[in-house]
């Protein structure tokens, strides 16, 4: 058979391609810490599903407006208002997941073979998304020592060509866990505005920063009418599967050709976008709760991870994943041979390996990344498990 070559060029999911050797553990018998996916294990707010059975109870699952429910948009309006983001519900697009708003995102503002840089490592689906639509992702590099930070405007000129239309990155960062300071965010703001480029920003961990870090969006500074927010409802809510996600602009003509795209696929599911209005409702207590959890987690595996002798890395800021650079030749074999040959008291773990977050290729060969979505006490003995495998995987 003869396929596409855009699908041929797509990459496997980094993070799940490897699922088959956790499976294969799993039969041998081993009990399997899953630490490399962002699936939270905390218990999806009851208020989701009060508000599909108690308040809305539809008879139909209906169409809805192709830019999502007129209440649903209303609610996330309100929703960043607070957060002093001032986009009103005429400038919301309600999306199937935050997936479907980054490819709506690099379809409207680029043509097959045209450009759009991101910091790198990144979140690795950008690079499936670019994949699907012909476009090309151009890396400009974060460094492990520097904590992920912004790379210098220079770095950005260097790879800047007539073909580049935009940039993307997440801030808090997914996979890095780096907040990105007012500073940096000027950095990619004046360089976007020097060069007539969008802005892709992904803001969807901006609830969760630590040490007094505070998320600042890209809609904080002069308004830009080619900047574009994505988000969604899976990581802030724990409802990854309601599959919930937002576009939103203040750029009107932009807005108006991303809707050819969403009444194209009709619309966002009907029951998950009432469950959805349901959690905008809710008030502070549980995103204040959540808040407290996972800085109690993220500081246990700190802990541990600072017990590897030879590991970079630093204190993660947002979002809930650190990326290390560990003592080891290669980060795919690594999570391999942790999965098939190694384990404590029939324990082993599974974490991701960075190199399918870089579009650079032979990149992130000795980095990995951990979620950290599980408890406390078994977050610990995921990374001892971790430390110890780093060791007997160097002494094989």
């Amino acid at each position: 058979m003869n396929f596409s070559k855009r699908v041929l060029n797509m990459q496997a999911s980094p993070i799940r391609k490897l699922i088959p050797y956790a499976e294969q553990a799993k039969k041998a018998g081993k009990k399997v810490l899953h630490i490399n996916i962002g699936q939270p294990d905390i218990a999806t707010p009851k208020a989701f599903f009060d508000y599909i059975e108690k308040k809305s109870k539809p008879e139909v699952v209906a169409y809805t407006h192709s830019a999502g429910l007129l209440g649903l948009r209303e609610a996330f309006s309100n929703y960043y208002n607070k957060h002093n983001i001032p986009f009103t519900p005429e400038e919301i697009i309600v999306t199937n997941g935050g997936s479907e708003a980054i490819i709506f995102a690099m379809g409207a503002i680029a043509d097959p073979g045209d450009e759009i840089i991101v910091i790198e490592p990144f979140y690795a689906n950008y690079k499936g998304f670019a994949e699907m639509i012909n476009v090309k992702l151009v890396p400009v590099r974060a460094l492990p020592e520097t904590g992920y930070a912004v790379p210098p405007t220079e770095d950005f000129e260097k790879v800047l060509t007539n073909k580049t239309k935009g940039i993307i990155f997440s801030n808090p960062s997914n996979p890095t866990g780096a907040v990105y300071s007012e500073e940096e965010l000027k950095r990619i703001v004046d360089f976007a505005k020097k060069h007539d480029l969008f802005i892709i920003s992904d803001e969807v961990y901006r609830e969760f920063t630590f040490d007094g870090t505070k998320h600042i969006s890209t809609m904080a500074f002069e308004e830009y009418d080619r900047t574009i927010v994505v988000d969604s409802i899976s990581k802030r809510y724990s409802a990854c599967g309601a599959r919930v996600g937002v576009f939103a602009t203040k750029n009107k003509d932009l807005y108006n050709q991303v809707m050819k795209m969403a009444q194209s696929r009709l619309c966002p599911p009907m029951v998950a976008q009432l469950g959805t209005i349901g959690l905008l409702e809710m008030d502070e207590s549980y995103i204040n709760e959540v808040y407290k959890e996972y800085d109690k987690r993220r500081l246990a595996v700190y802990e541990e991870l600072s017990k590897i002798e030879g590991a970079i890395f630093q204190k993660p800021k947002g979002a809930f994943y650190v990326s290390v650079k560990l003592p080891i030749d290669n980060s795919e074999e690594f999570v391999k041979w942790v999965l098939t040959d190694f384990s404590i008291d029939n324990t082993t773990v599974m974490v991701s390996p960075l190199t399918g977050f870089y579009a650079t290729p032979n990149s992130g060969l000795q980095e990995i990344r951990i979620a950290y979505v599980l408890e406390s006490e078994k977050l610990k003995l995921a990374t001892y498990i971790l430390a110890e495998a780093v060791k007997a995987y160097n002494n094989r």
